[in-house]
């Protein structure tokens, strides 16, 4: 299980906050004059989301810094209409050796430039690319392109798990009449499926019914990007008894937290440590704790194993509670919230699926 420290998550929330100073860069310079391989992270979003894409940047940063890579980041914001021809600007310019890009939304992308540029290497996270060569993309079969995916579902599990424990034992403060949670996704989609077919299997797990399990979307134009349709949808969910809400939105999950606060209840984070990533105290506070997507950690392994010529390219990988791929905080804060017995039961129902004792479902 991987457990955070604060020294370490200190020093990644450092890095994040170099998002701050200028770490987007539009230029297309051409080749380096160090020599050093060069890494371009291209983000349909932004930069800031506390969560998925800070995890990517912090982890390629950590590369630039250890391993000697060259990082420039490229931020297409949330307009999808700039996506498609801002991936075609980004492959075009000789200004990387590597392009890195995540989501489910870029693998088509990804699958059609890759043939394109076969003397260029392409990581895609979280989604793979179709290595068939059907459907118009990787006519190639993508041979250049390296895709690692998570389990989720695995994450879900113990997130879902925990939940039911806490609101069993009343465990969290102010909360002891409540049994219900919520989960917000981005939007419905076989990925965030995967947190959310896994939450309700933990939940059950741990002796709560389905039925007190809330789910709801953020959709629209921007179902990662909208902290204001996030919190709207997480006020919902605490006015309907929910003691708890676990984000699974990106940018959007920031409402989240705003409406926990106002609302006396708590959250859980995803895929960051959000309670290092966030400014206010007050948010902070209702962070229980995070369901780690390990996004960073894995971008840090393809760097390393680039570097060796032991990177898979033209398949994908997929990490979970076994690689420390997924996993949840386990520091001092989330020990003042949570009694000892339901640590210790958190715990054990983790070794269970990462021994393969437990098989998670999954909605991939």
């Amino acid at each position: 299980m991987m457990r955070y420290g604060r020294s370490a998550a200190v020093a990644v929330a450092g890095m994040l906050a170099l998002t701050a100073c200028g770490g987007s860069g539009g230029d297309d310079s051409g080749a380096s004059s160090s020599g050093k391989p060069r890494i371009k992270l291209v983000l349909n979003g932004g930069l800031g989301d506390k969560s998925f894409f800070d995890s990517a940047y912090a982890g390629l940063k950590k590369a630039e810094k250890d391993l000697g890579y060259e990082l420039k980041v490229v931020e297409l914001g949330s307009d999808r209409t700039k996506w498609e021809p801002g991936f075609e600007d980004a492959a075009s310019a000789d200004d990387y050796d590597i392009l890195a890009a995540g989501t489910f939304d870029v693998t088509d992308y990804i699958g059609k430039l890759a043939p394109e540029f076969p003397d260029k290497k392409f990581w895609v996270f979280d989604a793979p690319v179709d290595y068939s060569g059907k459907n118009g993309a990787c006519s190639n079969k993508c041979e250049n392109v390296y895709s690692v995916t998570f389990k989720q579902n695995e994450g879900g599990y113990l997130a879902g798990f925990l939940a039911e424990k806490l609101v069993a034992a009343k465990a969290l403060k102010g909360t002891e009449s409540l049994k219900k949670v919520g989960v917000m996704g981005g939007v419905k989609i076989p990925l965030i499926e995967d947190f959310v077919v896994g939450f309700k299997s933990g939940f059950q797990a741990a002796g709560g019914k389905n039925s007190d399990v809330l789910v709801q979307y953020v959709g629209g134009d921007k179902p990662f990007g909208d902290p204001a349709k996030g919190k709207e949808i997480s006020t919902a969910m605490y006015g309907q008894g929910a003691a708890l809400v676990w984000p699974v939105a990106g940018l959007s999950g920031l409402g989240t937290f705003e409406s926990a606060v106002g609302a006396k209840r708590y959250a859980f984070g995803v895929d960051s440590d959000q309670y290092q990533t966030l400014t206010d105290p007050a948010q902070k506070d209702i962070v229980v704790t995070s369901i780690l997507k390990n996004v960073g950690n894995a971008l840090y392994e393809a760097a390393q194993k680039d570097q060796k010529d032991s990177l898979k390219y033209g398949a994908v990988s997929t990490v979970g509670l076994a690689e420390d791929a997924v996993g949840y905080v386990n520091d001092d804060h989330f020990k003042e919230l949570v009694p000892e017995q339901i640590r210790t039961e958190v715990q054990e129902a983790a070794d269970k699926v990462r021994s393969g004792s437990v098989t998670v479902p999954s909605a991939l």
